[in-house]
């Protein structure tokens, strides 16, 4: 004969882990694509950044048409200590084989571009590359909307 026991804790841990699987699966089901990447993690060279050709170059490997020349440039030192956020942002870049870790307390350098005609969105989408030393740190693709998405740019 076998005896089970099932404690309050054990209950809630399996309601939120079957919670979070619920909101995973919905995420994923929602709708949201992301368009197909001219390039794969592979294939994309994050080093060689020193212009903006050259950053215009590595946005537009993607199959992404940059609207006109950055439209912010602005200078920061990445965290020593990562809050929630950040550290959020940071799974993206670990998504595309990037780590904004080992830039703690490095002055890098965050390029935005507008891009025109993004499939699937009808609103303002930017690309965002942080450099440090003409090198891409990490990047993402975001819509301009506070309620919209930030996604990888390179794509798994």
């Amino acid at each position: 004969m076998f005896i089970f026991s099932i404690r309050a804790s054990s209950i809630k841990f399996f309601a939120i882990l079957a919670l979070t699987f619920a909101i995973l699966l919905g995420l994923m089901l929602s709708g949201n694509t992301v368009p197909a990447s001219g390039a794969s993690i592979g294939e994309v060279d994050f080093s060689d950044i020193k212009t903006e050709d050259d950053r215009v170059a590595f946005i537009e490997q993607f199959g992404l048409r940059v609207k006109s020349a950055a439209t912010d440039v602005s200078d920061f030192v990445m965290p020593e200590n990562f809050d929630r956020v950040v550290m959020g942002y940071n799974e993206i870049q670990k998504q595309q084989g990037l780590d904004l870790s080992k830039y703690a307390k490095k002055k890098v350098k965050r390029y935005t571009y507008e891009i025109e005609g993004y499939e699937g969105y009808d609103g303002a989408v930017f690309v965002n590359l942080l450099v440090y030393r003409n090198r891409v740190v990490g990047c993402d693709i975001s819509s301009g909307d506070p309620n919209g998405f930030v996604r990888p740019l390179v794509e798994v």
